[in-house]
């Protein structure tokens, strides 16, 4: 995603300010509330949020409060949990934030110290609150007069988020991710048949599509990527996809017959389908005698 020039520009001018005053102020410890104020100053002066309508400090959820939160025209988009600058970031820290967020509908978390910032997906998985690490930035070492790495600053800015820079972040990651290639090795016919055509060209021995499948799941592909909730999750959008090719196909083979298209719910696999589907009445296939 294109980083408008105006964006590019205050990132750079911001990090220019902020970065001595980082190492500043870890050099100083500082305590946390401190840093809060050095955060707010950020996501105002580097990521562009307005920081009295936008940025709302203690933010009150069911009787607790999280450190700072992101409003989005009057919408609740993200909430931010800070640490002190001197504290070694872990995932326990962002634990409360993750379970807050889950509470309110926020999909979106950020932990950060000011120096080293990490952005969450909240999930629910088996019924389970849990996170996905997005992105992370170390704003010390990073090198923010590159564009590579000021793509990675992007989904922090108010820009970048509003035009879901993280959520095609995201996507990006999920795309090469070990649960989705090996749902897609293990569950999609396509990929197995190539599979089978490529043995049989190097051996010229045809394979039988369980042995396979077995050596793949067994010796080929790590447990914990077809097993689990992230597996499932990967194999139900496999399923998906392959259940919404199946519908275009028998569509446009219908099409090419001249029959009616058959509809979607009496595929096999597809939701709702009935376990025995109707016969199309051949009357209106046929021609009448």
């Amino acid at each position: 995603m294109a980083i408008p020039k105006r964006v590019q520009e205050r990132v750079v001018n911001g990090m220019k300010q902020f970065v001595p005053l980082l190492q500043q102020l870890k050099d100083r410890d500082v305590s946390e509330a401190d840093t809060v104020t050095l955060v707010k100053d950020i996501l105002s002066e580097v990521f562009g949020y307005d920081k009295y309508t936008e940025l709302t400090s203690e933010y009150a959820i069911r009787g607790t409060r999280c450190d700072l939160a992101i409003k989005l025209e009057g919408k609740l988009a993200m909430l931010i949990e800070v640490k002190a600058i001197g504290l070694s970031l872990d995932d326990k820290h962002v634990k409360q934030a993750v379970d807050y967020a889950a509470n309110e509908g926020v999909k979106w978390v950020i932990l950060t110290n000011g120096v080293c910032w990490r952005m969450f997906e909240v999930m629910t998985l088996d019924g389970k609150i849990d996170k996905r690490l997005i992105v992370e930035l170390d704003l010390l070492t990073l090198d923010y007069r590159k564009e590579s790495n000021q793509d990675l600053m992007f989904p922090f800015t108010r820009e970048g988020f509003s035009k879901g820079s993280h959520m095609e972040l995201r996507d990006r990651q999920e795309a090469t991710s070990k649960y989705l290639i090996a749902a897609l090795l293990v569950g999609n016919e396509a990929v197995m048949q190539v599979l089978r055509r490529e043995l049989r060209r190097v051996v010229d021995v045809a394979v039988d599509e369980e042995d396979v499948l077995r050596v793949l799941r067994n010796d080929v592909i790590k447990r914990d990527a077809v097993e689990g909730p992230l597996a499932d999750k990967a194999a139900a959008k496999v399923d998906r996809r392959e259940t919404q090719a199946l519908r275009k196909r028998t569509r446009r083979e219908a099409e090419f017959e001249g029959v009616p298209t058959v509809e979607p719910s009496a595929l096999p696999n597809a939701p709702d389908a009935p376990d025995t589907p109707a016969e199309p009445d051949r009357g209106d296939i046929l021609p009448s005698t």
